[in-house]
């Protein structure tokens, strides 16, 4: 049985569209160590939190969990490395300053090649786990225009759960086969996009080990300028073409 034709490629943003490697983070936490006066390693800061942060991703996604926003979830985090460090600080003020530099994340120079390129026979949108705080403001800084933008906390649910991809398709009237997504991960984005039944694509710019136990992407990339040919190898277009 034939695939429906593409007509929509919806992007992951962060470490898809633009940069967010650990050197940003870290850049972050020198900065709040430096303005709250805190006696600690940022490497020590660092890895403290992300423990802290790899538990607020596990958790969020189990059955009945309330809704937390990356602000609410990373102050917690700030909270807990605190006081494992025996630090005074102040989450909030820590958990604001990682919204504030999230919003200022730099595209990737790929991505202001490829993405016109992709614009210009399929519509585009954007759908990320974030806040809205800093995922609005990053949109309009790269400066591309997108059909939709969704996040996480204006669904109140986080990726690889189907509801995010679904709440995305009923805001593009378009339906799961009609739309491909592109992101970076296999877990929050292969998954979730095969669970809503559209396709995706693995941007794998590291080269990471395929996880057999996850759903196979239709595409992997290693670069966005690979994906307009991709999408042209299929013969689909919001135009037909």
């Amino acid at each position: 049985m034939a695939m429906n034709r593409i007509t929509t490629v919806i992007f992951d943003m962060y470490e898809t569209l633009v940069e967010n490697g650990p050197h940003l983070w870290q850049e972050t936490f020198r900065q709040i160590i430096r303005e709250q006066d805190l006696n600690v390693d940022v490497d020590r800061l660092w890895q403290e939190w992300r423990t802290a942060e790899l538990d607020f991703r596990a958790n969020r996604i189990k059955p009945g969990s309330a809704f937390q926003s990356y602000f609410q979830g990373w102050r917690d985090c700030f909270v807990r490395a605190y006081e494992a460090l025996g630090l005074k600080g102040d989450p909030s003020a820590a958990a604001r300053k990682s919204i504030l530099d999230m919003s200022l994340r730099e595209p990737y120079p790929e991505t202001l090649e490829a993405l016109p390129q992709v614009q210009r026979q399929w519509t585009t949108a954007i759908l990320s786990n974030a806040d809205d705080g800093y995922l609005l403001p990053n949109v309009e800084l790269i400066g591309l225009d997108f059909q939709a933008v969704l996040s996480s906390e204006g669904a109140r649910v986080y990726k690889p759960q189907p509801g995010l991809f679904q709440e995305m398709l009923r805001r593009l009237d378009v339906g799961p086969g009609e739309a491909i997504y592109v992101g970076d991960r296999q877990f929050e984005d292969v998954l979730g996009a095969s669970q809503a039944g559209m396709r995706s694509v693995w941007i794998n710019r590291s080269g990471a080990p395929f996880d057999p136990q996850l759903p196979a992407p239709d595409y992997q990339i290693s670069s966005l300028l690979e994906l307009p040919a991709v999408l042209a190898g299929q013969g689909n277009s919001k135009d037909g073409e």
